[in-house]
């Protein structure tokens, strides 16, 4: 019998993996992570039950639960390439960090390593393996709930060793399940924001755990004339509008972040719109290289809908996409997802 590892959140959807493993018959365990402490001020988060949560679920299923400790691995992999990312004008996902380096990282090398042939977690998408053996990367059912983008960077090592039991299911069927099997989580509160920072205000927690403050600089116009001051160029980001605290007689938004200078370039409408981007730090997953330029789908923000594009791979850690028609605030830090239809061609870092 294949031993499985099940991350286990405290919320609803993982509660509904570990039953759903264990109702297939794996030899199941539950393990809650333990990011950073809730306690530390500089994170403004409230503490949780999320553990006691998490292990109900697998006392009342019949598995074993274990807690892990990985804040240290966390601020190492995680918040110190949020932070330094900002810091470089940039505008990272750290969700997708944290996938690589945490959950299918740092989670399934001890998975392995314990005797556990896989883990499982509650992410919207699908693994398939291919008649060559190549595992493949598919959104999930649920479109709305689809998570295939943050997945983007999971090699074939973590695909093959990773099982998502709710890529077949809708959020309001996983709600049921949990609902009608009594689950403590099933009318929890999701958040809809990144784990670290709730209130969503990046620049102020930037402020507080790193201890710096940040000197107003100027905006400028795409010529370099000074247009007003600003509060600091981290506190913005590509396509912004709102709270600029500046009136030029026209909506304005940011193009540019210049954080050795400290200004921002401001611009119309018009000037948010690119043709192309370059992106680093690729993974490919239907295949390793990609020899000649094909036709994908590509997305550059989580919440965005695809747009048709060319890709070409320009070096072993590049690749170069040409969209057929301009798109809106392409911001550096951002991943680019590839699909074709509903699999993952796969992604990068935008430059």
């Amino acid at each position: 019998m294949q031993k499985v590892l099940i991350a286990m959140s405290g919320g609803v959807d993982s509660a509904v993996s570990a039953h759903l493993i264990k109702a297939a018959g794996y030899d199941a365990c539950g393990a809650t992570l333990t990011m950073f402490d809730r306690c530390d001020k500089r994170f403004l988060a409230e503490p949780t039950s999320d553990i006691e949560d998490a292990k109900k679920v697998a006392d009342l299923i019949g598995i074993e639960h274990f807690s892990y400790d990985y804040s240290q691995f966390f601020s190492d992999s995680v918040l110190e390439n949020f932070i330094s990312s900002y810091l470089d004008g940039k505008t990272p996902n750290p969700c997708i960090v944290c996938n690589k380096h945490i959950k299918f990282g740092k989670l399934l090398d001890s998975a392995l390593l314990l005797g556990f042939s896989h883990i499982a977690t509650g992410h919207y998408a699908n693994i398939e393996q291919n008649e060559s053996g190549r595992f493949l990367l598919k959104k999930g059912k649920d479109q709305k709930k689809d998570q295939s983008y943050v997945l983007w960077s999971l090699s074939q090592h973590q695909l093959s060793h990773t099982l998502f039991p709710l890529g077949s299911l809708t959020k309001e069927e996983v709600k049921k399940i949990a609902s009608d099997i009594g689950f403590i989580s099933s009318h929890k509160k999701e958040s809809q924001d990144i784990c670290f920072i709730p209130d969503g205000d990046y620049a102020s927690f930037i402020c507080r755990y790193t201890g710096k403050n940040f000197d107003s600089g100027n905006y400028i116009d795409k010529s370099g004339n000074i247009l007003g001051k600003h509060l600091g160029a981290v506190k913005y980001t590509t396509g912004q509008r709102k709270g600029l605290g500046i009136a030029l007689g026209q909506p304005m938004y940011v193009c540019e972040k210049d954080m050795k200078a400290n200004t921002v370039t401001l611009g119309i409408e018009r000037d948010l719109y690119s043709s192309s981007l370059d992106a680093s730090d690729i993974n490919f997953i239907p295949f390793d290289t990609l020899n000649s330029p094909i036709r994908v789908e590509a997305k550059i923000r989580y919440s965005q809908s695809t747009a048709k594009a060319t890709l070409e791979q320009t070096s072993d850690s590049t690749f170069h996409l040409e969209f057929d028609s301009p798109q809106r605030a392409v911001t550096s830090g951002q991943s680019v997802v590839l699909y074709d239809e509903d699999y993952v061609i796969g992604g990068g870092i935008i430059k």
